[in-house]
């Protein structure tokens, strides 16, 4: 009867201590998965937190509107760009994914100033500079997109001395101020003119 009741008793031990272990290594666990998912997070937080401050601030109209590379175009035959009149953003992409944003100035809305709206492609024409006297401006780095030289992309606008224009300088980014062509700062517009290949698809929305 004795051993019976030992038997038991160290029947019941075994089963308490087995229980304890069980909880214990699933404790271990979910503290190891609890140190994963929270290392995972503070990953994608500082990813984030990377995207978000990868666009210059404040606005610098003489460098790149990122603090990061631009895209290397040779690693991408499908690039396109997309304009936003709304954002008054221009965004290269590889199909639908973003791969670097820049900052513009559209045109004024108004009948003979507006930025049409459309899909295009980049003409042959381009140069590193050009003066029009008939709106008393110029620029450098200039890329056409639309009429062979009327539609362009190009360096926030100079005078006839050229010297940069301080309010369309001041508008880079924020709000529509050009004749119709796309303003970008001189770094960007520099980067467009000598790597932005001949019949790029160009969609203004």
């Amino acid at each position: 009867m004795q051993r019976k009741s030992w038997l038991v008793f160290v029947g019941i031990i075994v089963l308490v201590a087995g229980v304890f272990t069980v909880h214990q290594v699933n404790g271990m666990y979910a503290h190891a998965r609890k140190v994963t998912t929270s290392k995972a997070v503070k990953r994608a937080k500082k990813r984030a937190a990377a995207k978000k401050t990868v666009m210059r601030t404040p606005i610098n109209w003489r460098k790149s509107s990122e603090t990061v590379a631009y895209p290397d175009v040779k690693k991408y035959p499908d690039l396109s760009i997309k304009v936003s009149l709304k954002q008054q953003r221009m965004y290269l992409l590889d199909h639908k994914r973003v791969l670097y944003t820049m900052y513009v100035s559209t045109g004024v809305p108004s009948a003979d100033r507006k930025t049409p709206r459309g899909t295009y492609h980049v003409q042959a024409e381009r140069g590193k500079y050009f003066y029009s006297a008939k709106v008393d401006e110029g620029a450098y780095y200039w890329v056409s997109w639309l009429n062979h030289g009327e539609y362009l992309f190009h360096s926030t606008p100079v005078d006839a001395q050229g010297h940069f224009i301080k309010s369309d300088v001041a508008d880079l980014g924020k709000k529509p101020s050009s004749h119709g062509c796309v303003h970008l700062s001189v770094a960007d517009a520099k980067w467009v003119y000598q790597n932005i290949k001949y019949g790029t698809k160009v969609i203004i929305e």
